[in-house]
């Protein structure tokens, strides 16, 4: 999930699914399976942030680039 900000209850403003099981295809989709970041950590998963550690350089910060919010969630399941 990507959000408006780095704060874990902003807007997701982006998201894919990839269910590595092979049980779903990859998805995206016009809501976000999520309203934020907590909701997802309530409902059991785990969270890694992936946001990078570089600023942008002056002048760039509105060219299409990186989402610097990035988060990626994990979901253990057994198959």
């Amino acid at each position: 999930m990507y959000l408006a900000t780095s704060a874990l209850d902003s807007d997701v403003v982006g998201w894919a699914r990839y269910d590595g099981t092979g049980a779903t295809r990859p998805t995206t989709g016009d809501e976000p399976p999520y309203r934020d970041e907590v909701a997802a950590l309530r409902d059991g998963w785990r969270l890694f942030q992936a946001s990078r550690l570089i600023p942008p350089y002056p002048g760039a910060e509105h060219a299409t680039s990186f989402l610097k919010h990035e988060f990626f969630f994990e979901e253990l399941v057994a198959v």
